[in-house]
């Protein structure tokens, strides 16, 4: 037995505004015909409301990540992305005007 295979998980990742359950499908076969057990599909775009149920009722496990999301995780982890500005807050120390 390919102790890699348990371990298998597959990647793909899609430009697109909208993506269907037939596109879904095709990425469940190739889990299949890869012996993966869980798959992630990434979009920029979003997942129709078929292809989102069509993954909760499958095995393998596929998670779904629309372009909100990768939006959200990129922000999260900072890849990608710049920081815009940064804040400090101030507060009175009392300390300082304790005499001693």
């Amino acid at each position: 037995m390919d102790r890699r295979a348990l371990y298998v998980i597959s990647l793909q990742v899609k430009r697109w505004e909208r993506v269907g359950r037939p596109e879904i499908q095709k990425f469940v076969g190739a889990l299949h015909g890869k012996r993966a057990k869980k798959g992630v599909f990434i979009t920029t775009g979003r997942f129709s409301e078929d292809a989102v149920k069509y993954v909760e009722s499958i095995d393998p496990k596929v998670i779904l990540i629309d372009g909100r999301t990768l939006a959200e995780l990129m922000i999260d982890y900072g890849l990608g992305t710049t920081s815009m500005a940064k804040y400090e807050i101030r507060r009175v120390d009392s300390d300082y005007f304790t005499e001693e």
